[in-house]
């Protein structure tokens, strides 16, 4: 593959990614009782409804290109806790419904290769699996609007919003994720591919 192949190709492996990451919120919302996202079109793996133009597109498609880096985003999923069945567990399924879905991608296509007699897709499905990972991983860092911070940080809300309404979430997740997290990914990596 040539080098805007191989951009054009780790584009298209992290924005599939993040929908799945995002119809996996959908739908757990969905399970949980709450409708709000299936009304607005987000019960859907139509990649359309989930872009972002400009944290979806050109600026992922433009570090991609002039930066050798990657940062980016999809819409989050529009979420009503008070239609939740349960609201205490609602928050959390939908949370970790995204960072899961990424995970089994991982695991499922870890395994294969793993066990692989067709070794030619070993690199292709590696890097997938390592980008699930990363995105899992990343979305669990408990600062807003990440995941994780729903799941540890409702407890504390004064401290969400604080965060919420400042970039100081952001750059915390961003440094967690230059210095911290390859070293994570790469051992979980391991263990699902072996």
């Amino acid at each position: 593959m040539s080098s805007i192949e191989s951009k054009l190709f780790l584009y298209v492996v992290i924005v599939f990614s993040a929908i799945i990451h995002e119809f996996s919120h959908a739908w757990a919302a969905y399970a949980s009782g709450d409708s709000t996202a299936k009304n607005e079109g987000r019960l859907t793996l139509n990649p359309i409804p989930h872009l972002e133009i400009m944290g979806t597109v050109i600026i992922p498609l433009f570090l991609l290109f002039f930066a050798n880096s990657f940062i980016g985003w999809a819409k989050p999923v529009p979420i009503n806790p008070y239609n939740f069945k349960n609201q205490k567990r609602g928050i959390i399924w939908v949370s970790l419904a995204g960072p899961a879905s990424n995970l089994l991608i991982a695991l499922v296509l870890g395994l294969f290769i793993r066990f692989s007699i067709f070794p030619f897709l070993s690199l292709s499905f590696g890097i997938i699996a390592y980008i699930n990972i990363f995105l899992a991983l990343f979305n669990l860092i408990p600062v807003p609007p990440l995941d994780g911070s729903k799941l540890l940080l409702n407890k504390f809300p004064q401290l969400e919003e604080k965060l919420g309404k400042s970039f100081l979430g952001i750059f915390i997740a961003l440094i967690v994720a230059i210095t911290i997290l390859p070293y994570i990914a790469g051992f979980v990596f391991t263990l699902f591919v072996g």
